[in-house]
């Protein structure tokens, strides 16, 4: 699986350039790049089952409150707009703003709030298995 994920990216890269009228104008910014989440805790392993990928555009409201929940995948983001502090039920904190990118915690409650003036956009990726679900709500 991980092999695949490789593949297809290294894939990605190179259609970007074939396709490019001025190979000089094509960049690419690794936005995140890890093996372990936001708050330090190693990602686990991929689950065995016919892979499926989510994409969720997730958008908060200013003073907007996600519930606590769970992801029981990896998953990770990019904030396109406003800000979003992420809390886990140690008390571990993330602050994003726009621009910002995260590997979220996996197997850990946590909960996701707009303490700015602007509704938070976030694009959310997740490496699922088909008729399992992604996240899971206390």
């Amino acid at each position: 699986m991980k092999k695949l994920i490789y593949v297809i990216c290294f894939v990605l890269l190179l259609s970007g350039n074939i396709f490019a009228e001025d190979a000089k104008a094509v960049l690419v910014d690794v936005l995140a790049k890890a093996s372990s989440s936001w708050d330090k805790s190693q990602l686990p392993k991929y689950s065995t089952g016919t892979p499926e990928i989510t994409i969720l555009r997730i958008k908060i409201p200013p003073g907007g409150h996600l519930p606590s929940h769970n992801h029981l995948v990896i998953n990770a983001g990019v904030l396109l707009s406003g800000e979003l502090t992420v809390i886990t039920e140690d008390n571990k904190t993330l602050n994003l703003k726009a621009g910002d990118s995260i590997v979220e915690v996996v197997n850990k409650w946590h909960y996701g709030k707009n303490e700015g003036n602007k509704t938070a956009e976030i694009i959310v990726f997740y490496a699922g298995v088909v008729d399992s679900p992604i996240t899971i709500k206390k």
